[in-house]
């Protein structure tokens, strides 16, 4: 039997689940966001002394790794010598060996070390720039940038065979990754630059073929995306595409031959480098923030359905009504009386104690039961009143939450068209990239043949 109080809890219980509390907009961030965020004002406004005063004062962790990556950038740009640029790159990857996110940790040291490898790479240090490239991890996705670069310092120190290993071990991963292109390119020169001619046409050749092929990918795609949506046809189906993959031996070979199967899916690979986008994070984030949303006034609707139902048979089981309770405090008064006349019968008798103590707890019952049952009538009507109050609120509650379903719905909609528009972006661009690495290759081919022409027509000349 429920009363008032009772009443009041599964209430207060319905509006904490349904009910959507109002919060503010931003979060109150962390201080060493803060202080990332201030250094990075400096920063962007041609301040890079002050920037660095700032992360000098900052926690070793993520946010002072990033402001000393960000400030390597500037330093990169305004120095003719990279030395500043490269000392604070280690020390952003001194701060970011403290972050305790070990995936955070690891996507950020593969982004330092390919930027600390290429400046090496670019202020002719060769042997420093290899020892950065082979640090970063093959289950990166930066690790087809890092072999492509690692092959041109390879080919700078006149190593062109081990330089077009490591082309070759790139031209494994999908050409979605930064890199790849060039490496399908860079096997062809490094083809030209050994003598071998033939085979360098015949590796131009291949790679026309391959950035051809790559192009039907992205128009399928891109019809995936009209037809599925990209968060189905790009997010979701990238997801599943890798499930149940192994994870990558701790075998004891050369890195820049050693075997990934981590980043080997293309849609996978497209699906990385697109939300390396801030603003397709922001979109792919809102749409499934909406999805969830989504789910959860869905599920409570449906316990506040279930809930109405149970209180809806409550109503209709039977209470008891004015002549049962009547019935009832008759038949108390009765049994109190006869248990007065069966004491009066044994009032001279000699009684036990334990006799008496019954005779004693029998009649509290009978007196307490009398006195529930007076209040019977006006307790059943009050249990009616509150169910029905109950359920005029459940039913209110469940019908707000399906309301609100449908705005959010609304809101999704939305969110998915947008992410379905940079995402088609993305892919032009791509397609442009495509587009751009074939006319490289056949200004590539053209330059050979004309150079095999003239060096027949030379040979001729001089035979004659």
């Amino acid at each position: 039997m429920l009363n008032n109080a009772g009443v009041r809890t599964i209430m207060v219980a319905l509006s904490c689940l349904c009910g959507l509390v109002a919060a503010s907009a931003y979060a109150e961030q962390p201080r060493q966001q803060q202080l990332y965020d201030d250094a990075e004002l400096a920063r962007t406004r041609g301040s890079s002394e002050e920037a660095g005063k700032i992360l000098a004062g900052m926690n070793e962790g993520y946010w002072s790794a990033v402001g000393y990556l960000n400030l390597s950038g500037d330093y990169a740009r305004n120095d003719l010598n990279p030395s500043r640029a490269l000392v604070a790159l280690r020390v952003a990857l001194a701060m970011a060996d403290k972050d305790a996110d070990a995936e955070r940790k690891a996507a950020l040291r593969s982004r330092i070390l390919l930027r600390a490898g290429y400046l090496a790479y670019k202020s002719s240090e060769y042997e420093k720039a290899l020892g950065f490239f082979e640090k970063i991890p093959l289950d990166s996705h930066k690790t087809p940038q890092a072999l492509y670069f690692h092959g041109l310092v390879l080919a700078e120190q006149g190593n062109h065979r081990a330089a077009m290993q490591s082309w070759h071990r790139a031209k494994k991963y999908p050409l979605a990754y930064p890199g790849v292109a060039d490496a399908w390119i860079a096997m062809g020169r490094g083809y030209d630059l050994s003598g071998y001619l033939g085979q360098a046409g015949e590796a131009y050749l291949a790679a026309n073929a391959a950035y051809e092929g790559e192009r039907v990918t992205l128009r399928k795609l891109a019809g995936q995306i009209e037809e599925e949506g990209a968060y189905k046809a790009l997010v979701l189906n990238a997801r599943g595409s890798v499930s149940g993959e192994a994870g990558l031996a701790g075998a004891k070979v050369q890195w820049f031959l050693a075997d990934s199967r981590t980043l080997a899916q293309p849609r996978m690979a497209y699906l990385l480098s697109f939300m390396e986008q801030p603003v397709a994070q922001q979109a792919v984030d809102r749409v499934v923030g909406l999805a969830q949303i989504m789910a959860d006034l869905e599920r409570k609707a449906w316990d506040l359905d279930v809930f109405s139902t149970a209180i809806a048979g409550q109503l209709g089981s039977p209470s008891y009504s004015n002549k049962a309770s009547e019935a009832l405090i008759d038949e108390n008064a009765k049994l109190t009386e006869r248990l007065s006349v069966l004491l009066e019968r044994v009032g001279g008798a000699q009684l036990t104690p334990d006799q008496r103590l019954l005779f004693t707890i029998l009649q509290t019952t009978l007196s307490d039961s009398g006195q529930q049952l007076q209040k019977l009538p006006a307790s059943s009507a009050n249990r009616s009143s509150n169910l029905k109050t109950l359920l005029t609120e459940a039913r209110k509650l469940r019908n707000q939450s399906l309301a609100y379903r449908e705005s959010v719905l609304s809101l999704r909609v939305q969110a998915e068209a947008l992410l379905d528009h940079q995402a088609l972006e993305f892919v032009s661009a791509q397609d442009k990239k495509m587009v751009f690495a074939l006319d490289k290759t056949e200004q590539q081919i053209a330059h050979l043949y004309e150079y095999l022409a003239l060096k027949e027509l030379d040979s001729g000349e001089q035979a004659q």
